[in-house]
């Protein structure tokens, strides 16, 4: 075998081992998961909410139904729903959102919302105020127990990420989330990826555990 072909493999078998020891990279722009109260408030109920596509997390989706946030200082329309409805409605942003709307929501993990900021919302059929409901949305990992293992991490730990883009960023504290119907991928916003020049595709590869 001839020198060239013989780099060629070394070349592919080490972007092979990197692909393996990286995480796929996802940029969430701010979106809505409403209660089951009101989706009935704003839409009817669910019925009247049509899929338009499956995420990569399994059994989340988002429809076809957009809303509006109105805030003290401004409104952001045509801001993308989730579902399925949870429990509590909660709105996630940016803090360029959050500026735009007059509003300084704390950086939370998804759920944790009390004395989180509160937000007007109007859909098709109503408007409601979401007491409670509104975070910057703290960058994380989702995991399979089979990644967590490979990684050598475990649920609920502290890492260092190097986001890999032509303009390379390390984010600290990303927290690592493992279960078994998660799918891997880590979730930066929309302001992070900016700030990293992200491009659907992009990798991070974990740099140290806390």
């Amino acid at each position: 075998m001839d020198e060239r072909k013989m780099r060629m493999i070394i070349e592919k078998v080490i972007e092979k081992m990197e692909e393996q020891s990286s995480i796929p990279v996802e940029a969430s722009g701010r979106h809505v998961h409403l209660s089951k109260e009101h989706v009935r408030q704003l839409f009817g109920d669910d019925r009247h909410l049509s899929i338009k596509k499956e995420l990569s997390q399994p059994k989340q989706v988002q429809y076809n139904q957009r809303v509006t946030l109105i805030g003290p200082k401004g409104i952001i329309q045509g801001v993308t729903l989730l579902g399925p409805a949870r429990g509590n409605t909660q709105i996630e942003l940016t803090k360029t959102d959050a500026l735009k709307l007059g509003i300084d929501p704390p950086v939370r993990e998804s759920g944790d919302l009390q004395g989180s900021a509160s937000l007007w919302i109007a859909g098709e059929r109503g408007v409601v105020l979401a007491e409670e409901s509104t975070i910057l949305a703290k960058r994380h990992i989702h995991m399979e127990p089979a990644d967590a293992q490979r990684l050598q991490v475990e649920d609920r730990q502290k890492v260092a990420v190097r986001i890999m883009t032509n303009r390379p960023v390390i984010f600290e504290d990303v927290t690592v989330r493992v279960h078994e119907n998660y799918r891997l991928s880590m979730h930066i916003d929309y302001d992070e990826a900016n700030a990293c020049n992200y491009v659907p595709g992009t990798r991070g590869k974990i740099i140290s555990i806390d």
